[in-house]
């Protein structure tokens, strides 16, 4: 029954671009022609592919299925459980495998960046991380590439572990090589509940067993972004209300010391709310979901912060993808439904969605 008071107003349009009937994604991207890519995560779902590409309304594996189909958790020749894949400036799709199946400890050849060739859908470079930068708390979650640096350009990544030494590792695509940043730094890691007490639906978000007390979430650096002109790279911990940016110049040079490196993180502020994703576009501006908004907000060149997108809709808004068609794509995914937040009982309801909303705006490329 209508009881005829106002409700919650939405902001902005979003379209319906897939609907997942099986397992939980959590990463998307797409092609400078318009190819979608998806991966879902080894959480405890079945996954029968962690990597796929959308045709047709079908979720195909990719680039097939023997990749799709790992041995052990440290294989290096396939796909354990992808975070995240990206599409960089020169139309190549990257594939960030955790080799962390259900957050289990990582061994060296499971955590890898492997390149794939969408010109002919094939496997072109697997680099694999040294145990030194892959730690075995590691979780590799997202990406963003300038491939001016360098012979081949570099790429940065986010270490979110959780409750675990965090940081970004940087990654040179020409030689494989691959050294970590802000290790461990106040920067990227998670805020306490003293600080940070997110609010999902109107509940707490906090981890909470099916036997003890509630404990707050530990995951630090996860969403990243590039600027538009590549100087400064963009994260944010998980569980935080604040988000930093780092010169790419001190993370780019491994010869530098630590101090030398975070001498040149700024603390960028109060971003409104929890943010999963952040994402940046060729019009020097940065996005941000806010999961306890249901909502995407950009900040503008000025400094100023907009809403993109509000709706009721975006039930945990996760990656963000901006693609060369001009409009931001978006994953909502439910996270804060799972079962380590809800006692154990997992109260995600499918499908879950993969949406678009036009921005005017395309991908950052940085390329020579």
């Amino acid at each position: 029954m209508r009881s005829g008071l106002p409700t919650d107003e939405p902001v902005g349009t979003l379209d319906v671009v897939h609907r997942f009937r099986g397992p939980m994604p959590t990463g998307v991207t797409v092609s400078h022609h318009g190819r979608i890519f998806v991966n879902f995560p080894r959480w405890g779902d079945e996954v029968p592919a962690t990597v796929v590409e959308l045709r047709r309304g079908r979720e195909v594996p990719f680039p097939d299925l023997r990749w799709n189909s790992p041995s052990r958790d440290d294989d290096p020749s396939a796909f354990v459980s992808v975070q995240s894949v990206v599409v960089d400036p020169a139309d190549r799709l990257w594939v960030l495998d955790t080799g962390s199946p259900m957050f289990r400890p990582t061994s060296p050849g499971g955590p890898k960046l492997v390149r794939i060739d969408l010109g002919t859908d094939t496997v072109a470079q697997v680099i694999t991380f040294p145990p030194d930068v892959a730690l075995p708390t590691t979780y590799l979650n997202d990406v963003r590439f300038d491939l001016r640096r360098g012979e081949a350009g570099l790429a940065y990544v986010t270490d979110s572990a959780d409750a675990a030494p965090n940081g970004i590792i940087v990654v040179d695509l020409a030689s494989g090589t691959s050294w970590r940043r802000l290790h461990d730094h106040p920067s990227a890691k998670a805020e306490p509940l003293s600080a940070f007490r997110p609010v999902v639906e109107g509940r707490p978000f906090l981890v909470r067993p099916p036997d003890g007390p509630p404990q707050p979430v530990g995951v630090g650096a996860d969403g990243i972004a590039i600027s538009a002109d590549g100087s400064r790279l963009y994260y944010c911990a998980l569980a935080s209300r604040r988000w930093f940016s780092v010169a790419t110049d001190a993370l780019a040079d491994p010869t530098l010391g630590d101090e030398e490196v975070t001498a040149t993180v700024v603390d960028e502020g109060d971003k409104g709310g929890g943010a999963d994703g952040l994402e940046s576009d060729d019009a020097g501006r940065l996005y941000l979901t806010n999961y306890e908004h249901n909502a995407v907000v950009r900040r503008r060149p000025d400094g100023e912060y907009e809403t993109v997108v509000h709706d009721p809709r975006l039930l945990w808004p996760d990656t963000l993808s901006v693609a060369t068609d001009r409009h931001l794509y978006v994953i909502a995914n439910q996270v804060h439904r799972q079962p380590p937040f809800q006692r154990g009982r997992d109260l995600r309801r499918k499908p879950y969605a993969l949406f678009r909303t036009r921005i005017d705006a395309g991908p950052v490329l940085l390329r020579p």
